[in-house]
């Protein structure tokens, strides 16, 4: 029998494009810039969020547990909430736990969220795709095939870098120790400790996509032009072809393209001048 130990590489996705790695020269650059190139080139890095909207897509969420940190998987098999001992097979050099990444399907969640909400699902990774749900006793479970209110949670991202989860019911999921020593998840904790508070690592191609988003919806509201005069002249019944805007300060309409109610804003200036057909 071959006693040659089984080598742990890289966890990949059905359908995911291998990436030729650059060779880069000891003298580039700083760390930083050698960490950005990095994600550049690997979309499928893992990485820490910095904020509750880059949590999306795969999600790997682990827990610094003593004596050994853990990671939440599902068992398909059982269908059913494992909390996993990463250092389970006792490695002399355990990595640290910014630098773990998911070995196994088991270990990795989908977080989808319905756009503009706080809040976001977590669905698992293998099986049929059930939702982390937790109800009013604090029980946490993974047997939902639809979402509700139950199976949503708001991010809070800490300013060390972790997350914890907040429910439905105003309470924070976290670790708890049953009799004979093994853990569990619970979702009744009103106060975030060390027992709430989670490693969230993501893929860099889903973070990236979150400030491009941001950057699309920053320069689309900036490119947004107010011309009240040619909006009441394509809205106006009355004038003779003349274009008559309101005196009033436009600042008003500036502090309403802000806020998202421009044309609102512009219909109430309108309906104060004269007979309008449609206000």
């Amino acid at each position: 029998m071959s006693t040659d130990k089984v080598r742990t590489s890289k966890l990949k996705f059905k359908g995911e494009k291998t990436k030729k790695k650059r060779k880069r020269d000891d003298d580039e650059g700083s760390s930083s810039k050698q960490r950005r190139v990095e994600e550049e080139e690997a979309p499928d890095n893992w990485v820490l969020p910095e904020s509750p909207a880059e949590i999306r897509g795969p999600t790997f969420l682990m827990h610094p547990s003593d004596p050994s940190p853990i990671s939440v998987n599902f068992d398909s098999t059982r269908n059913k909430i494992i909390l996993y001992p990463l250092d389970k097979e006792g490695t002399s050099e355990s990595p640290t736990m910014l630098d773990r990444e998911p070995t196994e399907v088991a270990q990795v969640w989908v977080t989808t969220r319905v756009a503009g909400s706080p809040t976001i699902n977590l669905r698992t990774g293998t099986g049929e795709g059930k939702f982390l749900s937790c109800d009013k006793h604090g029980i946490v479970t993974a047997n939902r095939e639809a979402r509700g209110p139950e199976e949503e949670w708001t991010p809070v991202v800490l300013p060390d870098g972790m997350v914890a989860f907040m429910n439905v019911y105003e309470t924070y999921l976290s670790v708890d120790e049953v009799a004979g020593g093994a853990l569990q998840l619970r979702g009744d904790s009103e106060e975030v400790g060390f027992r709430e508070r989670f490693w969230v690592k993501i893929q860099s191609k889903y973070k990236k996509e979150v400030h491009e988003e941001k950057k699309k919806r920053e320069a689309g509201s900036e490119m947004t032009v107010i011309d009240e005069a040619n909006v009441n002249r394509l809205h106006q019944a009355w004038g003779a072809g003349r274009s008559v805007t309101s005196k009033e300060d436009k600042k008003e309409l500036k502090r309403a393209r802000k806020e998202g109610r421009l044309a609102e804003t512009l219909l109430d200036r309108r309906s104060k001048l004269k007979s309008d057909r449609f206000c």
